[in-house]
């Protein structure tokens, strides 16, 4: 018989009616947070990772994958974490390893202003591994609270602090890897990423400059946005909602869809999901983050769904949110 996956008993604080424990096999005890009426936010301990976040209406906002596979494999939806490699921009598997990991509960976390109105929040932590080290040899320190607004809006804080003890730096790169469910990828806008430069990751990283008046979608879509706005904004005409994406500490914004092709190449991913979702992720991948021993990094994703109607220059009127 297996063993059963270690877990720290759930501290004091998850007894508050904002949030739950939920326990469950292999691998997959997750953390609710519970808004006003039907909000909701679902965070699985392993990989850290947001799996769904509902509105008021119970309405789900992240896409998740029919044929995302359990651990110990990538989870395919919600908000994955890159971390400490975007990508294949380096020797680890894709996307870093702490979306593969198992994270436990931080009871004591060191001080993070929060605002007083926000009940519903969870403050997760990661250390490395023996194997971890041999992969990657730094010592760290990542923490991050995931926090359910009043309003309904979703904010992930990272923390990661360098805890070498021999004096090394070390650098990463990062992505909150948001997958927005959509009701049809033709039929979206991005706002608020005109005029950037941007890396396009399907003609070898090279470089241009985004000319149209939104990004709109008609085939594969791989690019990498550089220092790009805090708030962008996509536009879901078919279902009257705009999601806006703030961020804080993360330069760039990396903006993929698979389409159909790529689609159907990948095992945990069904053949026509790509019409229902659409990443934007707040990142940074052009110039890794480097962080002397007892230094920390600080990354913040705030997400907001409102109701819209379709018109160009949406993002002007949401200025007034914060995520």
């Amino acid at each position: 018989m297996a063993a059963a996956t270690p877990h720290s008993p759930p501290p004091p604080q998850l007894s508050s009616p904002f949030l739950e424990y939920i326990r469950a096999p292999g691998g997959l005890d997750k953390v609710v947070l519970r808004g006003r009426r039907s909000c909701s936010v679902e965070i699985r301990l392993f990989g850290g990772q947001v799996t769904s976040w509902k509105n008021d209406h119970g309405e789900e906002l992240l896409f998740v994958s029919s044929k995302a596979i359990k651990p110990p494999k990538p989870f395919r939806g919600g908000i994955p974490i890159c971390f400490p490699q975007f990508g294949t921009q380096g020797n680890l598997e894709q996307h870093g390893f702490a979306r593969n990991r198992l994270w436990a509960i931080d009871d004591n976390p060191p001080p993070l202003p929060v605002n007083p109105a926000i009940k519903a929040f969870v403050d997760l932590i990661l250390k490395p591994s023996e194997d971890d080290l041999k992969m990657w040899p730094h010592s760290f320190e990542f923490r991050l609270r995931i926090a359910l607004g009043a309003g309904g809006d979703l904010s992930l804080t990272s923390r990661i602090r360098n805890t070498n003890t021999d004096g090394r730096p070390f650098s990463y790169t990062f992505a909150f890897h948001t997958y927005f469910s959509v009701s049809d990828i033709s039929e979206v806008r991005v706002e608020g990423l005109e005029t950037m430069d941007y890396l396009d990751n399907m003609k070898g990283k090279e470089r241009f400059t985004e000319q149209g008046d939104a990004i709109v979608f008609e085939s594969e879509v791989d690019k990498v946005y550089l220092a790009a706005p805090s708030k962008v904004a996509i536009i879901d005409h078919d279902m009257r909602r705009t999601f806006v994406v703030t961020k804080e500490g993360l330069p760039d914004a990396v903006v993929w869809n698979p389409w159909d092709k790529k689609a159907k190449a990948m095992q945990d991913f069904g053949d026509s999901e790509y019409k229902h979702m659409l990443c934007v992720e707040p990142a940074a991948v052009e110039k890794p983050i480097s962080l002397k021993p007892g230094e920390e990094w600080k990354g913040r994703l705030g997400l907001s769904a409102v109701p819209s109607s379709y018109c160009s220059g949406q993002l002007d009127p949401l200025k007034v949110l914060h995520g």
